[in-house]
């Protein structure tokens, strides 16, 4: 396990100092990484999460996914508790240790070393992950904006919006009609052209996703990403304190291992991109939000395959 994972992320490196590299040659602009996260967040995720479901439907298999969606719910509201325990005061640094990088970086991670029942395991997982961010995320990024004020950057149109904007979202629709497919049997009988057409742009995460983060990297002053101090207590908090907790809490649980590494590799990835994006969204310290992004996904290189051996030899797989 901990040799797949650190294959896959050794990969993904390379991908994003590709990007890396387009940016400073100039053949990659801010706007243009915009343009590829935009991709990135409408199709290629969305397509991620169809082809989880697309899948032979079984009573076992919906149970399974209950499973998942509970264990995932517990993930982020553990992570949610701690960061707001060490981070207290500190929007940015709460959202950056509570929300991973558990799509762009998670799913290429689980594919690898579990397969596409991980990715299907996963679903439950991004949908709450995803309402959160919303939820949670704008909450702390801008001290209740979207309780107390009348505007809402969110879904601009304020309060009342708020659940039509969170409906909108790519990857709730996308979890919709993934489990509609699933559990009207049509997950295995879609014609050629669809199936062919959701698994090449799947393929595409990784990739895209990494280069993207690579812009984000030539964007940033590298020294002073090994300078703070704070830093280095995000990172610590969102790669080495939640995911060992979450490993020790979730090794003794009866469920199937397979749920259980799932959910431990999405919640032991790096800080995830939306920080960043919300960050410069709600006109707050986009530069700082970025260093958390790129500082911890560095770190990550060494630090997740290290915490994956430690969940399998306690989780075996």
């Amino acid at each position: 396990m901990a040799l797949i994972i650190l294959n896959q992320i050794l990969i993904m490196s390379l991908f994003m100092l590709i990007g890396y590299l387009l940016f400073r040659a100039g053949k990659i602009t801010e706007e243009g990484s915009r343009s590829m996260a935009n991709v990135l967040a409408w199709v290629v995720l969305p397509c991620n999460i169809l082809s989880g479901f697309m899948t032979e439907y079984s009573a076992k298999r919906l149970s399974e996914m209950g499973i998942s969606l509970l264990l995932g719910a517990f993930t982020i509201f553990f992570a949610a508790f701690i960061s707001a325990i060490l981070f207290r005061g500190n929007g940015i640094e709460q959202f950056a240790a509570t929300f991973s990088n558990a799509g762009f970086i998670g799913i290429p991670l689980i594919r690898a070393a579990i397969g596409e029942e991980g990715v299907f395991y996963l679903t439950g997982l991004l949908v709450t992950f995803n309402i959160l961010q919303w939820v949670r995320g704008f909450h702390l990024l801008r001290e209740g904006s979207w309780l107390g004020r009348d505007e809402n950057p969110a879904d601009g149109g304020g309060k009342k919006n708020f659940a039509a904007a969170l409906l909108r979202n790519p990857m709730v629709i996308a979890s919709v009609v993934g489990f509609l497919i699933f559990v009207l049997r049509l997950g295995t009988r879609l014609p050629s052209v669809i199936s062919g057409c959701v698994d090449g742009l799947m393929g595409l995460n990784a990739p895209l996703a990494m280069i993207v983060l690579g812009v984000y990297l030539a964007q940033s002053d590298i020294p002073s990403l090994f300078v703070s101090k704070r830093l280095y207590f995000v990172s610590a908090a969102r790669l080495i304190l939640i995911p060992l907790l979450t490993i020790l809490i979730m090794a003794p649980l009866p469920v199937d291992n397979h749920i259980k590494m799932t959910m431990i590799i999405a919640g032991s990835a790096p800080v995830g991109a939306n920080v960043a994006v919300y960050s410069q969204l709600l006109d707050t310290d986009y530069v700082y939000a970025c260093r958390t992004v790129t500082q911890s996904t560095l770190l990550s290189i060494v630090i997740m395959p290290l915490m994956m051996y430690f969940a399998s030899v306690l989780i075996p797989v």
